[in-house]
């Protein structure tokens, strides 16, 4: 394990609560099962289609149906767990947009919330879409099984809330399978205004979409990668924050892309395990996920996806044609893979879920030979971990490692009463970019940059002028 620089000992007067949540050696990854992502997937496809425009009222085929069979789900989930899941559609009626909803139709999520035992409004939301479409985006009556599109990543969420409802958790989880993706994201965008109205804070999104093979319609396979795509500049940027990142940086330190950065690590301590590849973009070239919502209220979120994909059985009517088979069924999917993308995210639920809030970083280093980092101890973190890397380098070195002669003390160290903490580094700043994750025992929270825009919360917009 990487060195960090405990702070409890010396330096922090007040005592820190330490939860039980400690053991690497507890890995939920281990129990999932490729027999139920299965047992899912038929039933998911079962309901013929899942379009957000086909009925919401036949008991049996439908998107109606389907979140009603989710709803379902999630509630014997819970009843396996002592009723610890608050099961709930979150939805409302979207108005026509002139594209793809037509009519005024009812978006409806089904939502499952795994309240935290200690900090309750810090949340992490694993979702996938349930909606599917054939050829046409209008076309609300055709079979749309959409296995790979996105009943795989649906599978995924069932299996992880199933897993980890066994568990308790210091932060909250919020399993969602949303509707809409689809006709314009609309289903994303609900759930994010109704965690903006619960007052929520948000520690990470991971949003699977399409995670169930990793071959392309021209033969080539990359089967040990997903794919997790992350923004640079930040959606809720304001010019105040893009003026101050060209003085300071941060154009490459979203909150989404140190959950990147994060879920690659964390995946390397399995090297037999799934693989992260990082992809620097909000999203597939021309193309979104759900998500984008999120990024746009200011929320870190990211997207896990295959490592390649199969445009003739995505988005397609089912057919033969020309000798080519079209269509997103079932028998096109590697269930190995599905089962390995899913072992990969209920290992990253758990280690976030435990892991406190990353810290809110501050550096100065302007006309100075050092480098003062300020932050706030988060609660439920007894420990932090200082990492740096240089300006063209892509990836945290913890300092521990890349600078061992740097001791900490209490001629470079301070916290005050308050828990807010100065460390201060013998490095030029201008040469440098620094982050700290907060950690209790063995889980640590992602990388929180100390430049402009590098916080795990919405940057604050300016207020609108009001007229006299």
């Amino acid at each position: 394990m990487i060195k960090r620089l405990a702070l409890i000992a010396a330096f922090i007067a007040s005592p820190l609560s330490a939860d039980a949540h400690t053991e690497t050696s507890d890995d939920p990854g281990t129990e999932v099962s490729e027999e139920r992502l299965r047992a899912d997937m038929d039933t998911i496809v079962g309901f013929g289609t899942r379009h957000t425009l086909s009925s919401q009222t036949d008991p049996e085929r439908g998107v109606g149906a389907a979140v009603d069979w989710a709803l379902a789900e999630f509630g014997r989930i819970g009843a396996a767990c002592d009723n610890c899941l608050d099961v709930m559609p979150v939805g409302r009626v979207v108005e026509p947009d002139g594209r793809r909803i037509p009519t005024p139709t009812l978006i409806r999520n089904a939502v499952a919330i795994q309240r935290g035992t200690e900090r309750p409004n810090e949340v992490i939301i694993v979702q996938a879409h349930y909606d599917s479409r054939v050829t046409d985006p209008l076309n609300g009556t055709d079979d749309a099984p959409g296995a790979n599109d996105d009943g795989s990543g649906s599978v995924m969420v069932l299996e992880a809330a199933r897993i980890l409802s066994q568990r308790e958790y210091p932060s909250t989880i919020i399993y969602a399978l949303l509707t809409g993706e689809e006709q314009g994201l609309f289903g994303a965008g609900i759930l994010a205004d109704w965690v903006t109205e619960q007052g929520m804070t948000v520690k990470a999104v991971l949003n699977n979409d399409m995670i169930g093979g990793a071959c392309g319609s021209d033969g080539y396979c990359e089967p040990d990668y997903v794919r997790v795509f992350s923004e640079g500049l930040r959606a809720d940027s304001t010019p105040q924050l893009r003026a101050q990142q060209r003085r300071f940086g941060g154009e490459n330190d979203s909150p989404g892309r140190n959950i990147s950065r994060w879920l690659a690590n964390l995946a390397a301590e399995y090297p037999d395990g799934m693989q992260v590849r990082q992809i620097w973009r909000t999203d597939r070239m021309g193309r979104g996920g759900d998500q984008i919502p999120f990024l746009d209220r200011g929320y870190p979120a990211v997207r896990v996806t295959v490592s390649v994909e199969d445009y003739e059985h995505q988005h397609q009517d089912l057919r033969v044609e020309d000798g080519i088979t079209y269509g997103d069924t079932v028998d096109e999917l590697d269930f190995d893979y599905l089962t390995r993308a899913s072992v990969l995210n209920v290992r990253a639920l758990h280690r976030l879920a435990n892991a406190p809030m990353p810290p809110k970083v501050r550096a100065d280093a302007a006309v100075r030979v050092d480098t003062s980092l300020v932050f706030d101890l988060t609660d439920g973190a007894n420990e932090i971990e200082v990492f740096l890397r240089r300006t063209d380098e892509s990836h945290w070195v913890s300092l521990s490692e890349r600078q061992p002669d740097t001791a900490v003390t209490e001629d470079n160290l301070t916290i005050d009463e308050d828990r807010q903490i100065e460390l201060v580094i013998p490095l030029r700043g201008d040469d440098w970019l620094f982050g700290v994750a907060a950690c209790n025992g063995d889980y640590c929270s992602p990388v929180s940059t100390a430049v402009p825009g590098g916080a795990f919360e919405p940057v604050e917009q300016p207020e609108a002028a009001t007229e006299e």
